[in-house]
């Protein structure tokens, strides 16, 4: 039976802009359980941005609450929310951003020795991650002898390091081809399956959209479903 991991209730954030107030989300609600994936496509200014920030707590909505693994950012501290943040949630941007100097299993294994973990113990996860993303053959290669699909199926093992409930991603097939973007995607399908992870994915691209178990367009400060 699937559980909610992911909820956003009633949320609505505004910004000043000189002599007004720009309301970017407003009432909006949405939920999302433990191994499905939901695609969030929208315009630019649209408030994509400004959603996943306040779904990773690192800004909090005007009203209504956004909750992670059945507890609400509301109320926290900077430290507990960090703290509840790097256990639950991962990351994925639209460029990868791995440490040039470290190789791609010392990239993986990074964040879960921060997190506390022994050293040989985060890289026998890492090394397990990359295996399972195909990349066993690349384990001790630095990022610049990696192609672009590679390079962001390390960024997507680095984020699964410390086994979050939920990723979040941004435009993360935005710098690569088609074939590559398609790796990816495939990649993350059978993430999510092994290791019933949730992903929520803001794209423009609707084939991306398309593969997701739901569908959303960010419109008029709402989400809109365009499931089927």
């Amino acid at each position: 039976m699937s559980n909610t991991i992911l909820q956003a209730q009633a949320v609505s954030k505004a910004f000043a802009d000189a002599d007004r107030s720009i309301r970017v989300l407003e009432d909006l609600n949405f939920k999302l359980a433990a191994g499905t994936s939901a695609a969030i496509i929208g315009a630019s200014g649209s408030g994509k941005s400004t959603l996943l920030q306040l779904l990773a707590g690192l800004d909090q909505p005007d009203s209504g609450q956004i909750e992670v693994a059945g507890r609400s950012w509301h109320g926290m501290s900077a430290a507990q929310s960090a703290h509840w943040r790097n256990q639950h949630l991962g990351f994925v941007f639209q460029f990868h951003h791995l440490l040039a100097e470290f190789s791609a299993l010392e990239n993986v294994a990074f964040p879960a020795i921060m997190a506390g973990q022994k050293p040989s113990e985060a890289n026998k996860t890492a090394s397990q991650l990359l295996t399972e993303l195909g990349l066993q053959e690349r384990i001790n290669h630095r990022p610049a002898a990696l192609s672009g699909g590679e390079r962001q199926r390390v960024a997507i093992a680095r984020a699964l390091v410390n086994k979050p409930v939920c990723v979040l991603m941004d435009e993360p097939t935005g710098n690569l081809d088609q074939a590559n973007a398609q790796q990816v995607l495939s990649q993350l399908q059978l993430v999510k399956e092994q290791f019933d992870t949730a992903f929520v994915i803001v794209t423009h691209d609707a084939t991306i959209a398309q593969q997701q178990d739901q569908q959303w367009q960010l419109q008029d400060g709402g989400l809109h479903s365009l499931s089927v």
